[in-house]
């Protein structure tokens, strides 16, 4: 079993407002985000949250997922890594790790992970697109102590680099799926139409 997990705890200090909430197209940033992984059809996909998750509640309404509970954002982008992490169950083989600030992420790139990982058997499968390596990336259970053990708001960069020998690349004839985290990255999402799931 293979599980998406969305990080969705940030505290939007950059933007100035909880830009997970924004309106794209007609939705928030985070329902547009969870989407496309839920469209990959993985087994199951996790949201992390922070400790109050009210505001995203109805962002999340009707889609199949579950939450995990960063109970400390301040302290980084790797304390939810860690809770998405731990919250999943025995059975899951191996996570793809997603941001809820990336709501253009194509499927088809976390498909593309999946096969690249059970091709080679490498415990790492990640993207790079025409401007270099991004997110989501997808590690196997093997990779797990690692990720319970980071710190910071360097999320899972770092274990990432550790050993390029074990990451298997998946090319993507793609610009980088861009980041909301700016008043002006946000102008520049709204320049666009969502694409379809």
């Amino acid at each position: 079993m293979i599980a998406g997990v969305v990080l969705a705890a940030g505290l939007s200090r950059r933007m100035g407002q909880a830009k997970l909430l924004l309106d794209w197209g007609g939705a928030p940033v985070l329902r547009h985000a969870v989407q496309r992984v839920l469209a990959a059809g993985l087994d199951e996909v996790v949201v992390v949250t922070g400790p109050d998750a009210a505001p995203l509640t109805p962002a999340l309404a009707g889609l199949a997922v579950r939450r995990a509970v960063n109970r400390d954002p301040a302290a980084g982008q790797a304390g939810s890594v860690v809770a998405g992490v731990a919250a999943l169950g025995p059975a899951i083989e191996a996570a793809v790790l997603a941001l809820g600030d990336q709501p253009t992420v194509s499927p088809d790139v976390i498909r593309a992970l999946v096969a690249a990982w059970r091709a080679t058997g490498r415990p790492i499968a990640a993207p790079v697109y025409r401007d270099g390596r991004g997110n989501p990336v997808l590690f196997a259970r093997a990779v797990f102590p690692e990720l319970l053990v980071l710190a910071g708001d360097a999320g899972a960069r770092a274990v990432v680099a550790a050993d390029p020998a074990r990451v298997a690349v998946v090319t993507v004839d793609a610009a980088m799926p861009p980041d909301v985290d700016t008043p002006e990255d946000y102008a520049r999402l709204r320049g666009l139409e969502p694409p379809p799931v």
